[in-house]
């Protein structure tokens, strides 16, 4: 199993960055997905999930900002980020599963800062 994350870098507070996740070594299209992330000093929290029939769920701080997506064709899952603040900075993680995740890419740093 392979997860490559890649999209991340850094963004004035109010811009924009998609994430991507491209997964390997197993039957994408047969799990959930998910998006975490960890800020320097915090415990890592859910940021998005989607189930494959493509039913989503979002943590409060992120609701009506963010959209997670899959291409199950292309074995990816996306995280579209809009109006960015600073307090989203942190390293974003891509994760196989939805309830319970089993693995994890490297992750990509996002940070927001003018």
């Amino acid at each position: 199993v392979q997860l490559v994350e890649s999209g991340g870098g850094l963004v004035q507070p109010g811009g924009s960055l998609r994430l991507s996740c491209v997964a390997s070594g197993f039957d994408f299209s047969a799990y959930g997905m998910s998006w975490d992330r960890q800020a320097p000093g915090k415990e890592r929290e859910l940021v998005a999930r989607i189930l494959t029939n493509s039913v989503t769920h979002y943590a409060d701080s992120v609701k009506g900002r963010f959209t997670i997506s899959r291409d199950d064709d292309k074995k990816t899952v996306y995280l579209q980020m809009n109006n960015l603040r600073p307090d989203d900075t942190a390293i974003y993680t891509c994760a196989r599963g939805y309830s319970q995740v089993d693995y994890w890419g490297q992750g990509t740093q996002v940070t927001v800062s003018s």
